[in-house]
């Protein structure tokens, strides 16, 4: 940007000038922001509430340039941001902090005829608060599909009017105006900032806070099962490496049948379950009175012993009752004694 200046200057601009220079002196961090199109009202309320931390000021450009220049070259590069209707804000928040304070200060604001639209405008179908009357006309002429029903006014379908980058008419912004529809934004616009070593931009500054976040939790995930897979010990995951190191303990006692106390009630469950399927999967002209009592038709026999069971039976001629079968059930009589 080129600065026009003169060799015959009032002193009002000479004492700007100072009054920036010792700004940039005092303060850790300053920050050019656009104010294009904020009312002055509006403008009078951001300045009261960030005076605590921060001090807003409005000086013209070439002004600015000087206070800039004189104040050393690396400021002087944050001027590359100078251009418009501009401000400056000198204050001792980081430039991150700054950005998202001014982030969230921005209140929305009704679009003006010619303004670009700064993200799709939407207009949700739907009644309307307006009664039957000339506005069904113009929601009609501005695009939105508008009737009367029940006597009311209502939007029958929901409707992008306008997409993001393209100019706003003016028969459109009054309408959405007339439905409180307020797109655009009214808020200092940071474009850079400096703090005495780098310059940020706003695309610097604009940082997914969500986005970092949940990547610093799946670090911390991925770091804790590292140690667990690794068993390398540490404060945080003793607890878990004692309670896996006692669950694999259990399931080689299970595997290897070590009748040690903490195991042994599980051994006698599972034997038990194995000959109550015994039980269940032999006729009852094999069982003792004792181990009829106990059989339980809702135990599942596996299909695959079903289908050996079944084959079998169909393939094998009936034979009469041998002195090797009688051995066969007093033994399998036997098992009564796993449930006295």
């Amino acid at each position: 940007m080129t600065v026009a200046e003169t060799t015959h200057r009032p002193p009002w601009k000479d004492e700007e000038v100072s009054r920036i220079e010792a700004d940039v002196k005092t303060h850790d961090v300053v920050a050019v922001v656009s104010i294009h199109g904020i009312p002055a009202r509006q403008f009078q309320g951001m300045r009261a509430e960030l005076k605590d931390v921060a001090k807003i000021q409005v000086a013209r450009n070439t002004l600015i340039h000087r206070a800039f220049k004189q104040s050393g070259e690396s400021t002087l590069k944050l001027f590359e941001n100078v251009e418009g209707q501009t401000a400056l804000i000198f204050t001792n928040l980081n430039p991150f902090k700054l950005f998202k304070l001014l982030e969230s200060s921005r209140t929305p604001a009704p679009a003006k005829a010619g303004e670009r639209a700064p993200r799709d405008i939407i207009v949700e179908k739907g009644p309307t608060s307006f009664r039957p009357g000339p506005i069904v006309g113009d929601l009609q002429n501005a695009g939105i599909p508008a009737a009367i029903e029940k006597g009311k006014i209502v939007i029958r379908e929901t409707k992008t009017v306008v997409k993001t980058g393209e100019p706003i008419s003016a028969r459109l912004a009054d309408v959405l105006q007339r439905l409180e529809i307020y797109p655009m934004e009214v808020g200092l616009y940071l474009r850079a900032a400096y703090d005495g070593n780098v310059i940020y931009t706003s695309e610097d500054l604009h940082i997914d806070e969500q986005a970092y976040f949940n990547q610093f939790v799946s670090a911390v995930s991925n770091a804790f099962n590292l140690s667990i897979n690794v068993e390398y010990t540490t404060s945080l995951n003793i607890k878990t490496l004692l309670q896996k190191c006692s669950l694999e303990g259990m399931t080689l006692a299970l595997e290897a049948e070590i009748f040690e106390p903490e195991v042994l009630e599980i051994l006698l469950l599972r034997a038990k379950s194995v000959a109550m399927w015994l039980v269940n999967a032999l006729p009852n002209d094999a069982l003792d009175d004792d181990l009829i009592a106990l059989k339980d038709t809702s135990t599942i026999v596996p299909q695959s012993v079903e289908s050996e069971q079944a084959a079998e039976e169909k393939n094998t001629p009936e034979k009469e009752e041998t002195s090797e079968t009688k051995d066969a059930e007093s033994g399998i009589a036997g098992l009564g004694a796993l449930f006295e």
